[in-house]
């Protein structure tokens, strides 16, 4: 059985930033909400991509030769194995897609590395 995902819902169902909530699955792929605030961590994926589209807010995706702003509407895919750092001076509302496989720190584990749990 399946059925629509109300966004606006589904950011209201948790405050924690920087821990993704699963609200569905893809073809091997989970779609993840989540609340960036602040600064996360540098780390890279080295096996998957990640898609990163921003709901509500804005959000800086650092790069080590660049920087990436993005608003609500706009999406990036970062490849596998680029080293990013996700940065929100205010709380800015994520959707990501990602396999499942996929930790959240990638190769940086470390205090904000956390399971997604499904809301």
């Amino acid at each position: 059985m399946f059925d629509k995902v109300n966004l606006d819902e589904a950011f209201a169902r948790f405050d924690e930033s920087w821990k993704p909530r699963i609200v569905g699955e893809l073809d091997g792929s989970y779609v993840k909400v989540v609340k960036f605030k602040g600064e996360f961590v540098w780390h890279r994926h080295a096996l998957e991509d990640e898609l990163f589209l921003v709901v509500r807010g804005g959000f800086t995706l650092r790069l080590r030769d660049r920087d990436i702003s993005l608003r609500a509407g706009e999406l990036v895919i970062v490849p596998r194995n680029v080293e990013h750092m996700p940065v929100a001076d205010e709380e800015a509302h994520i959707l990501l897609i990602e396999r499942t496989s996929t930790v959240n720190t990638g190769d940086a584990q470390g205090p904000r590395t956390v399971d997604p749990a499904w809301i």
